[in-house]
């Protein structure tokens, strides 16, 4: 057998129902790693006795055991689980124990995973990139002196450097595809509603959405019928539109797929495609082409995007709950954020979801012909430790929107979308698939057909 953690999600949890595993066996072979990778800083708190004790009395595989049963996985450090120091990613919650789980850990626990703790996040979840102040920040594995993205950076680190099988994550305006493309792995942000099992904080304006990371398309197929299974029941269900563990394994016909190198920050900001980003993109296509999809140029031209979203997101972080006489504490991006939402005049919030719902109407209708949308998934490489300038609020606002200028208008639209490597020389680099509302069985299927047409991908470290 191979070790355990080169298994992928679906294999690892097979061994685990069948008996080749215990959840012993996953949970020290997963513990270890952790320790070993410590300074890749993808975990923020490990609750080892408890993962130790939780595998224990989990025994011998039961006859209906649910999906993900001794599975070792983790929470995102905006996802509350009692008893577990919860800190949002804050150095001013540093000791806060929530006494009650968020759904989206309860939805975990109710599919049988063992949870080794909490993945690292930036401050409330609010920006790009994983360097918070009071823990390491979150590394990328192919090259530990850039970092991993953000918000969910631990989590994208876990998966990519064989910490975790895969990986719950939340996405607010691209935190899972972000840092799912800067380590090389697969992230899928669901359609708005689809999963409704929490955001990991209250989801502010519709935009943040529970989804999955993993290392392949058939990983994160699994975990998000797990995340959908175990929504409330109000959660999104398109006629026809079945469980997602397969839908990469799905044959589907000649798509009409849409490319675009369009950024709706392009009004505001100077957007460079980095010529490997650029590569990626046309290696997309020749896949997609030789698949026999017909791909052709999306034309699209938003319009009043920038400031309409910076006030979306000023808004979100004003609902933090720390008071004004504690701005001080936050870091600088935090609080320029915090202050800025909390000084909005109603009519400039209410004109912001205004725009927001004519965005999204617009974006839907200029996509309607195509099954999919191409785009790449980040316009820069990875950067250094430091390249997005906490010290300077504006300048690091602005140099997130550089590095990720295709991701954020995705969640004000509702769609789904899914980050997936597609060349492998040196670092992967990833692109980007949009679907239509409620179209995550097509993006997998798709992305499965990159993935296959790409082969195998390294790992970034061996042992």
């Amino acid at each position: 057998m191979s070790e355990l953690h080169e298994l992928g999600l679906r294999a690892l949890a097979r061994a685990l129902r069948v008996g080749e595993v215990t959840p012993t066996e996953a949970t020290e072979h997963y513990l270890a790693r952790i320790d070993a990778h410590a300074a890749l800083g993808a975990f923020v708190e490990v609750t080892r006795e408890a993962a130790r004790a939780h595998a224990e009395r989990l025994g011998a595989p039961p006859p209906d055991a649910p999906p993900l049963w001794g599975v070792p996985l983790a929470d995102k450090d905006l996802t509350a689980r009692a008893g577990v120091p919860t800190r949002y990613g804050s150095r001013v919650h540093l000791h806060h124990v929530p006494e009650e789980s968020d759904p989206l850990a309860l939805v975990l626990d109710r599919a049988g995973s063992i949870s080794l703790g909490k993945t690292n996040t930036p401050e409330f979840g609010l920006s790009g990139f994983t360097e918070t102040v009071f823990a390491p920040p979150a590394r990328d594995p192919w090259d530990p002196a850039n970092g991993a993205g953000g918000s969910s950076g631990g989590a994208a680190v876990a998966v990519s450097a064989g910490l975790l099988p895969a990986s719950p994550a939340t996405d607010g305006g691209g935190s899972i595809r972000i840092p799912s493309a800067t380590v090389g792995v697969v992230g899928l942000k669901p359609s708005r509603g689809r999963v409704n099992s929490g955001s990991g904080m209250d989801s502010a304006h519709g935009l943040s959405v529970a989804g999955p990371i993993g290392r392949s398309v058939d990983d994160v197929a699994l975990l998000l019928d797990v995340l959908v299974e175990g929504a409330l029941p109000y959660a999104t269900r398109p006629p026809g539109d079945g469980p997602f563990a397969d839908a990469g394994r799905r044959a589907v016909g000649a798509l009409r797929v849409g490319v675009t190198t369009v950024s709706p920050w392009e009004e505001s900001m100077d957007i460079r495609l980095d010529a490997g980003a650029r590569d990626a993109l046309e290696a997309a296509i020749g896949m997609l082409e030789h698949a026999g999809h017909v791909v052709d140029d999306a034309p699209w031209a938003p319009t009043g995007y920038a400031d309409m979203f910076l006030t979306l997101w000023q808004a979100s972080a004003a609902r933090v709950a720390v008071p004004d006489a504690g701005l001080d504490e936050l870091e600088p991006l935090t609080a320029w954020l915090i202050r800025a939402g909390r000084a909005l005049s109603s009519q400039t919030l209410l004109g912001a979801l205004a725009g927001a719902r004519a965005f999204e109407r617009a974006t839907i209708s200029a996509f309607a012909d195509y099954d999919v949308v191409l785009t790449p998934s980040l316009a820069l490489p990875p950067q250094p430790i430091g390249w997005f300038a906490q010290h300077d609020p504006a300048l690091s606002f602005r140099r997130q929107c550089e590095y990720a200028p295709y991701s954020s208008w995705v969640n004000v639209a509702g769609l789904p979308a899914l980050t997936v490597p597609v060349t492998t020389q040196g670092h992967p680099v990833s692109v980007q698939l949009v679907g239509r509302p409620g179209g995550e069985a097509t993006i997998l299927a798709v992305a499965a057909q990159l993935e296959a047409a790409r082969g195998p991908l390294p790992w970034p470290m061996r042992g």
